[in-house]
């Protein structure tokens, strides 16, 4: 069995620890963990690896976020993966920081990354982490604020949460995503 989890953000070394790159942060913990490396490949950094008997493809579109639907959309494709077996992990400025939610598929809610993805597949019918970056910002402000890097006290935590989202993204895998859902769709602090 094959599975697609795309990690957005956007690429270049200026936007590299901002929360809107929170996708790209998750992808390469996950990555370092589990001992493989990105390489440059059509739309994406792709790296591959085999986990209990599951195929995993984590994609990091090389397009900026608004154009994030074409590597999705090509990967799924030539990959042939099937669309319940893809998941998007983002940022989202509606959850506190740290908080997930995973959902089996729903609205962009505004992302623009999400929104591409779903002109992109037609669909909005794919699976969706969203990583709470929290909403600190003032008025007409939000755009600076998700290319802001996350603030001292938040890059402390961040590890801890971010392996909380690998450990959902792993139980996705293996589970689906109705366990995945009913385990990690509930308030939760770390604990070291």
């Amino acid at each position: 069995m094959k599975y697609l989890i795309a990690g957005l953000g956007n690429p270049g070394i200026k936007y590299e620890h901002t929360r809107h790159n929170i996708g790209f942060m998750i992808l390469d913990a996950w990555a370092m963990v589990s001992n493989i490396y990105f390489s440059t490949e059509r739309y994406a950094q792709v790296a591959e690896y085999t986990y209990k008997a599951r195929h995993i493809i984590l994609i990091k579109p090389s397009t900026f976020m608004n154009l994030s639907g074409n590597a999705v959309r090509y990967w799924l494709q030539k990959e042939r993966i099937p669309l319940e077996n893809l998941l998007v992990v983002v940022d989202d400025v509606a959850l506190p920081f740290g908080a997930i939610r995973i959902r089996a598929k729903g609205s962009n809610g505004g992302h623009n990354g999400l929104a591409h993805i779903d002109e992109s597949l037609q669909t909005n019918e794919y699976a969706r982490l969203r990583f709470g970056i929290g909403n600190n910002y003032a008025k007409g402000q939000q755009a600076n604020y998700v290319l802001s890097p996350f603030n001292e006290e938040e890059m402390k935590q961040l590890p801890l949460y971010i392996e909380h989202s690998i450990k959902a993204l792993e139980t996705f895998v293996l589970v689906g995503i109705e366990r995945c859902m009913n385990e990690f769709n509930k308030p939760w602090k770390p604990t070291r």
